[in-house]
């Protein structure tokens, strides 16, 4: 089996995007998205497991029988798992302690097994690898879009706290757009995410609904332009 890169790529950044379209991996998207730097750092650690397991799944395809298929596949994305909870201990320890159980929850995303059961079983290692990459990054752009907009409408600030990533030259980066802002609670909450990740995918809904409808008066236009011709008689 055999897709485009382009086919790849629009299927994992937006029509078939795991959170807003397939309603995959809810659990650590709606508890950890209060701040950015949480959800960049849950993106990131789940980029690492998912195009690691879509590798490691499409190099073995040939030699795994169907009776221990799915078992293989959870070893293999919970090992990957480890790697990356061993990396945040290692280096962003600070950030490994606010995300907590959800770093090794992510063993249990669906969207992980999903595409190493549904995609990197079929295809081969760089269309699997593609796959991993843009569905991650679909995954962390949704993760990234809801953190902005509970951290801005719950606390009035953006980037607070991006030195448990990127060091202590980061600290400054945070940004307050509203001074003397009430925090505003509901926001930070997980029904805050529940609402934020409804608003952004009435928002892709609309986007697509103006898509079709462009697309359909596109096709119209053709159709009416068009003339059938008919040819009697004998062309020399």
């Amino acid at each position: 089996m055999t897709t485009s890169v382009k086919t790849i790529a629009s299927n994992g950044l937006w029509s078939n995007n795991a959170a807003l379209v397939q309603i995959l991996g809810l659990c650590p998207l709606l508890a950890v998205t209060g701040t950015v730097v949480n959800a960049l750092g849950l993106g990131l650690a789940t980029m690492v497991v998912l195009v690691g397991s879509n590798v490691a799944v499409s190099l073995i395809r040939n030699y795994v029988p169907d009776a221990i298929r799915l078992p293989a596949f959870v070893m293999i994305i919970a090992s990957f798992t480890t790697c990356a909870e061993l990396l945040m201990q290692a280096y962003t320890y600070e950030l490994y302690q606010v995300l907590g159980i959800f770093i090794p929850l992510i063993v249990t995303n669906c969207t992980i097994l999903g595409r190493a059961e549904a995609f990197a079983r079929k295809n081969a290692l760089l269309p699997s690898l593609l796959d991993g990459v843009f569905m991650s990054l679909g995954f962390l752009a949704v993760l990234l879009v809801l953190g902005a907009l509970r951290e801005i409408i719950g606390q009035g600030t953006l980037f607070t706290n991006m030195h448990l990533i990127f060091g202590e030259a980061a600290r400054d980066w945070q940004v307050v757009l509203f001074p003397n802002y009430v925090d505003f609670l509901f926001a930070v909450l997980p029904p805050g995410a529940f609402v934020g990740l409804g608003l952004i995918i009435a928002v892709k809904n609309l986007i697509d609904d103006k898509q079709e409808q462009k697309r359909l008066a596109n096709a119209e236009k053709i159709t009416a332009g068009s003339k059938r011709v008919r040819v009697t008689g004998t062309i020399a």
